[in-house]
């Protein structure tokens, strides 16, 4: 593991059609106002971070050279530019295109600031959790290039076989004779609800409903059905049994693996280069069911968002749809970030790596990450209520609780 199309429209036509496209796909319903950042005449703005700059290079001069348009990448912190563009684009400021996550989404479309990119015929080249991942409201806001999630990685030379389900992997574990059968980081005081989610799904829970195109509905609050509450009192027994502790961290966790005190973790690519470099011989599993269904973990896609108010519109388009959902670009990037690609042909060429295999076959059945705003609203109790599980608080009541909580912040 390495750490680290036709094109026949016219760009005339496409800058001659810019002003009436906006007028129907503005996310904020009012005519595209001039942009310090967006509407420089003949540009392009892009807003992308550090890795993504030196990988988007060549494509940027490849569209400016064949569509007479300046590609203009600016470097952005990362951790910033949410905020920026949020705060920049009702202003009408900012860039045509900013790279993103998509748990972005859901305040994005709220507030008007991005607009839906027509994929058209592209949709199906894409992992279909990456399109979820951005959709809303049958639409798709986002132009998928990565996807990340968390799966089970395994100490080859202590456990030679994937575990089938979740008591088959404490057996395989126990019989090592090491420190920990199995090992998930987790905080004492908030457990972990994104690391713990695949054993949720796989007894039939998912935090809200799921609308046909795969998206979130809001409206549906469903954390606090009867497969919750089965999975609340499998939680409650395995504190019971010591087989999920409270008392191992994210770091004393890794550092468990590290050591060869435990040959199971559940983890994400970002423990990988350490694992190695401790001499381990790693695989990446499917997390292994606790409730007899698929267990599928949250997957977070990055991509990037087309600006409501772009003068640039149809260009941006054309840049995000015919440049940069192409394999090579696609590659570039995971190259630059170490993720599985987003698109179906530069996922199958970086699968050569098992590593990025691994990860990217869990992924391709995992669940998004809810991008909706109710969300925001389900963390805190969430994390409380595992705690309170886990210390071997009543299942029933604890769940009950957290949900009734959840609905009422929701509801304001």
């Amino acid at each position: 593991m390495k750490v680290t199309s036709t094109r026949a429209l016219g760009f005339g036509a496409l800058i001659a059609a810019g002003s009436m496209l906006l007028a129907g796909c503005s996310g904020a319903g009012s005519a595209p106002q001039a942009s310090g950042d967006a509407a420089a005449a003949g540009t392009l703005t892009v807003w992308v971070d550090a890795n993504r700059a030196d990988a988007l290079k060549d494509v940027a001069a490849t569209f400016s050279e064949e569509k007479g348009l300046k590609v203009d990448l600016v470097e952005k912190d990362f951790s910033k530019i949410q905020a920026d563009f949020a705060a920049q684009v009702p202003t009408g400021k900012g860039p045509d295109i900013t790279v993103g996550a998509h748990d972005w989404l859901g305040g994005f479309v709220q507030d008007g600031l991005v607009a839906p990119i027509e994929l058209g015929d592209k949709t199906s080249e894409f992992q279909e959790v990456a399109i979820q991942a951005f959709t809303d409201e049958g639409k798709v806001y986002g132009l998928p290039y990565a996807t990340e999630n968390i799966a089970l990685m395994r100490n080859v030379d202590l456990v030679p076989e994937a575990p089938t389900s979740f008591d088959d992997m404490i057996a395989k574990g126990a019989a090592t004779g090491v420190q920990y059968p199995f090992v998930v980081g987790l905080d004492p005081a908030n457990a972990d609800p994104y690391h713990l989610y695949p054993f949720e799904t796989s007894f039939g829970n998912s935090v809200f409903a799921r609308n046909a195109d795969g998206s979130y509905d809001g409206s549906q609050l469903s954390i606090g059905d009867e497969a919750g509450q089965a999975f609340a009192s499998w939680l409650g027994a395995q504190g019971a049994a010591g087989t999920i502790n409270l008392n191992l961290t994210q770091d004393l966790s890794k550092e468990a693996f590290n050591s060869g005190q435990t040959p199971f973790i559940l983890t994400g690519p970002w423990n990988v280069a350490d694992a190695e470099a401790k001499g381990i011989n790693i695989a990446i599993d499917p997390i292994p069911s606790a409730g007899g269904q698929p267990a599928q973990p949250f997957v977070g896609v990055q991509g990037f968002y087309l600006n409501a108010k772009s003068q640039n519109a149809l260009a941006a388009n054309e840049f995000l749809v015919n440049y940069l959902a192409t394999e090579p670009v696609q590659t570039a990037l995971y190259e630059a970030g170490d993720r599985p690609p987003a698109l179906t042909a530069a996922y199958e060429k970086a699968s050569a790596d098992p590593i990025i295999a691994g990860f990217g076959e869990v992924g391709a059945q995992g669940a998004p990450m809810p991008s909706i705003p109710e969300m925001g609203s389900v963390w805190e109790f969430w994390g409380v209520a595992e705690v309170s599980l886990l210390k071997g608080e009543d299942p029933t009541a604890t769940w009950t609780k957290m949900s009734d909580d959840i609905a009422a912040n929701i509801a304001g």
